[in-house]
């Protein structure tokens, strides 16, 4: 198949590894994930503003996954031949009219309504990054690209979620939300600047949907994303109550802040790591959540080891979108945009499920449940990615001596 979406050849001026745009691609990450999740900090200040239930102004975090599942795959598919810096920018721009319209609206249906606008740009943005950051480097810098460009979302969850409950307090929730509004224009002036410009696909270059899927290794990397977002959160999710036995309601956000640090060096390892080691660390990935799983759900009386197995979660969940979406990119080759759209709904998916599933676990099982259900659920993760050896989680060796097969895209976005 004739490649049509590949960059030109790199120029001895273009050699430099370029911090400055992969960082505004992390930026974007921060911003799309920031926007997601901020309800989650201020329900209190939103839902009595806004004349409703706590509950019901937490359904602006679930309006959001939404417009994410629903739009990721058919947006991505319609765009896939626009030049990706115009997308990109008119992705962005989304957020800025979703966060003024959330900070100025009076109404909740009204506000509803920019959530899932913010959603649908949000699966668009994610299903672009990952190939955008790729194609900006050579191949033996990849996964360092990618590291970088997708840290944004693990610094949102892990520093930026926390500041801005904070900043909430500080100032009315509408200001949170306006400043949120005053970074994205800025990050467009940034992007504009520092990231390159590539086309579209042609045509005649585009897989059908079904044909994604079929691609080796890309259904077990699906499978695998989905199982392990929905482990993760169930209890993610749901910590507060999980620790609200163990009287240590008090320290739900010293536990918060020791996940947020050791994913941040989560990060760095797999920027270190990604380019020789990918299927090793995804297997560490998956066997260490399932440690710190085991360890709350046998030892969760014990204070220290609830602070053990949240270092050990955090250093699991770190690096994972970006060990997901490199293993994805090289498994899909020339529909690396449509395979990415088709991990972001299930990355989507498994948020709204943990939510859904762990709302019910708690109800009706209790809270030591989550923990046995998150180590329940993230096993077969770790079964699929022992046993995608060659396709998906391929070793090194494997990854460098197999061919494409014919017919099939390259493995180079």
């Amino acid at each position: 198949m004739t490649r049509t979406d590949a960059p030109p050849p790199l120029s001895v001026a273009d050699t430099r590894f370029p911090f400055a745009g992969l960082l505004a691609l992390a930026a974007t990450g921060f911003i799309t994930l920031l926007t997601e999740t901020m309800p989650a900090g201020m329900l209190p200040q939103m839902s009595r503003d806004l004349g409703v239930s706590e509950s019901a102004a937490g359904q602006g975090v679930t309006v959001f996954a939404i417009g994410a599942i629903l739009a990721a795959v058919p947006l991505t598919r319609a765009t896939i031949g626009w030049h990706r810096k115009h997308l990109l920018l008119f992705a962005i721009s989304g957020f800025a009219v979703t966060n003024t319209v959330t900070a100025l609206s009076d109404n909740f249906s009204l506000t509803l309504a920019a959530r899932f606008l913010g959603g649908i740009v949000g699966g668009l943005l994610w299903a672009l990054l990952a190939g955008y950051a790729r194609r900006m480097v050579p191949p033996h810098q990849r996964g360092k690209a990618m590291a970088i460009a997708m840290a944004g979302g693990t610094v949102a969850l892990s520093v930026g979620v926390p500041a801005v409950a904070f900043l909430a307090k500080v100032v009315e929730w509408r200001f949170a939300f306006g400043i949120i509004t005053l970074a994205t224009l800025a990050l467009i002036v940034w992007v504009t600047a520092a990231v390159p410009n590539f086309p579209g696909q042609h045509a005649g270059s585009r897989l059908p949907l079904a044909g994604t899927f079929r691609l080796p290794g890309v259904a077990p990397i699906l499978v695998v994303t989905l199982t392990f977002v929905f482990a993760h959160n169930i209890l993610f999710t749901y910590i507060a109550p999980f620790l609200a036995p163990l009287d240590m309601t008090g320290e739900v956000d010293s536990v918060l802040l020791t996940f947020g640090l050791v994913s941040l060096l989560s990060i760095w390892i797999t920027g270190v790591f990604i380019d020789r080691h990918l299927r090793t660390l995804m297997i560490l990935a998956c066997a260490l959540l399932a440690a710190a799983a085991l360890v709350l759900s046998v030892f969760s009386g014990i204070p220290a080891l609830v602070y053990a197995s949240a270092a050990l979660w955090g250093l699991a969940f770190g690096g994972t979108s970006t060990l997901l979406q490199t293993a994805i990119a090289d498994a899909a080759g020339a529909a690396g945009d449509v395979a990415q759209a088709l991990l972001t709904t299930c990355w989507n998916i498994g948020i709204a499920a943990g939510g859904i599933s762990g709302g019910i676990a708690l109800s009706a099982l209790g809270t030591p449940a989550l923990s046995w259900i998150t180590l329940a659920l993230v096993m077969p993760a770790l079964v699929i990615v022992i046993s995608a050896r060659r396709h998906g989680f391929p070793s090194r060796a494997l990854k460098h001596d197999t061919a494409p097969a014919p017919g099939r895209p390259s493995a180079t976005v």
